[in-house]
């Protein structure tokens, strides 16, 4: 069977930890879209594990699939399998030949393309990401499978190198051939590069047929899961266009980046698990209307509440919630739960189960606020607007629930959901009412240990 990790917010809900709760009955973990500009989190036994490329699923053991969805940096990939090397693991990490590769031209790019957006800018991670999908979308790409065979690496790069360096020189006014840049827009580098990368591949056996090699495992009775990056709110279908990411992190991306049929990826059998953070984050630009205080250069000049209590708060949970982004180190944006954009995203995903992380977070606040609705031209409406420009126009609806304590939390994973604090609980017990799916597990600290599991998906 399968069972599809997604993020119901705007990324950041703590994917990673579930990936790594429900890991131990996992036979393999698959990413299927996005690339190292997702970071994944994982604490087991007093020890962290940042991931931004390999599958959250191989610090349990698991087989770690980075799917055809995704955009591989093969630099990030060897290094992060190196260093769980070095902490004694062996991880056995294998990459769809249909995923397209990040190269050293797509880093310098996307910075540069970043700038010239302007107000447009998505607060990207300059890693690469967008210019490779734009290259994929483009036909011009370099897939994994490409690296394994030299005459076609170097068909492909012959086409399109003589592009990159153009654009660099004549639209951005560059110098392609500056030392500092160790030939991003020269062939020949860039053919030694990548075949270096494809020799490592090849030896180590990690290149697969994605869709053979998941459909495999799955009819041979093992389990599968899907792993997501980023959130529903940054599809870039379904989210906050353009303040999005460019691909799919909804559920459909599990079929599509993987090469598994929707009927197996959602069909009978089959989970698909929304992560919620029981407040609201992000990193990067666009409207929120829930945002608690005003982060520089993210929050726009008429957004968040400015006021010196709204301030403070937004400090204390940004604090309390380690709400730093685990690539950029940038502050995250903060503010109470939006319960249209869970609604939205319930409905994109398909939700079977719900796992709620960061509960312990919002402990002791004498009042928690929930974005229930927002008033949008003077009507109330339930869920989000098809246009960011008109979910800017958007107030929220706050409805109001009494804090709750501040328990033992290791006590209370242990004793199980009973101990949660009543007043916890009907928070949740509202949560999954108005997304009409189940609470499976409730994050209560950063550990493993520290999780209150309601229900196994598998």
């Amino acid at each position: 069977m399968t069972v599809t990790i997604v993020g119901s917010q705007l990324g950041d809900e703590g994917k990673g930890r579930v990936v790594d709760l429900y890991g131990a009955d996992a036979d393999v973990v698959a990413r299927y879209q996005g690339g190292d500009n997702a970071g994944h989190t994982v604490v087991h036994g007093g020890e962290e594990y940042k991931l931004s490329l390999v599958p959250s699923g191989v610090v349990r053991g698991t087989v770690g699939v980075l799917g055809n969805g995704c955009v591989v940096n093969p630099e990030t990939l060897f290094s992060e399998i190196d260093a769980l090397r070095e902490r004694g693991m062996d991880p056995d990490v294998r990459v769809a030949e249909r995923a397209h590769v990040i190269m050293p031209y797509h880093r310098v790019l996307d910075g540069i393309e970043e700038t010239e957006k302007e107000d447009l800018a998505a607060g990207t991670t300059g890693r690469g990401i967008g210019p490779t999908y734009e290259d994929k979308a483009g036909r011009r790409g370099v897939r994994i499978g490409d690296l394994l065979d030299e005459t076609v690496l170097r068909e492909r790069l012959e086409y399109v190198v003589p592009q990159k360096r153009a654009l660099y020189e004549d639209v951005f006014g560059g110098d392609a051939d500056h030392p500092d840049l160790d030939g991003a827009f020269d062939i020949e580098a860039m053919f030694e590069h990548a075949r270096a990368f494809g020799e490592r591949l090849a030896d180590e056996d990690m290149a697969v047929d994605c869709g053979s090699f998941l459909a495999d495992h799955v009819t041979g009775d093992e389990n599968v899961m899907l792993e997501g990056a980023q959130g529903t709110s940054l599809d870039i279908d379904h989210g906050v266009y353009p303040y999005v990411t460019s691909s799919n992190p909804t559920s459909g991306g599990a079929a599509t980046g993987t090469g598994l049929g929707p009927t197996v990826v959602g069909g009978d059998g089959s989970e698909v698990v929304g992560v919620v953070k029981a407040y609201l984050s992000r990193v990067g630009t666009g409207p929120l209307p829930t945002e608690l205080g005003h982060v520089e250069g993210q929050t726009p000049d008429d957004g968040g509440d400015t006021s010196a209590d709204a301030e403070e708060l937004a400090t204390y949970i940004r604090d309390e919630g380690g709400e730093y982004g685990t690539v950029t180190g940038r502050p995250r944006r903060v503010g109470w739960l939006d319960m249209p954009m869970l609604r939205h995203a319930a409905r994109a995903n398909g939700f079977t189960g719900l796992a709620v992380n960061h509960l312990d977070v919002l402990a002791g606040l004498d009042t928690v606020k929930v974005g229930h609705a927002y008033e949008f031209r003077g009507e109330e409406t339930p869920t989000m607007p098809a246009t960011t420009e008109k979910w800017g126009e958007c107030e929220a609806v706050f409805r109001e629930f009494d804090g709750w304590a501040d328990p033992d939390w290791s006590a209370v994973a242990e004793e199980g959901y009973d101990a949660i604090p009543e007043n916890a609980r009907t928070y949740l017990a509202y949560v999954a009412e108005e997304l009409d799916a189940p609470v499976y597990a409730v994050g209560v600290g950063p550990d493993r240990d520290e999780t209150v599991v309601v229900e196994q998906p598998w």
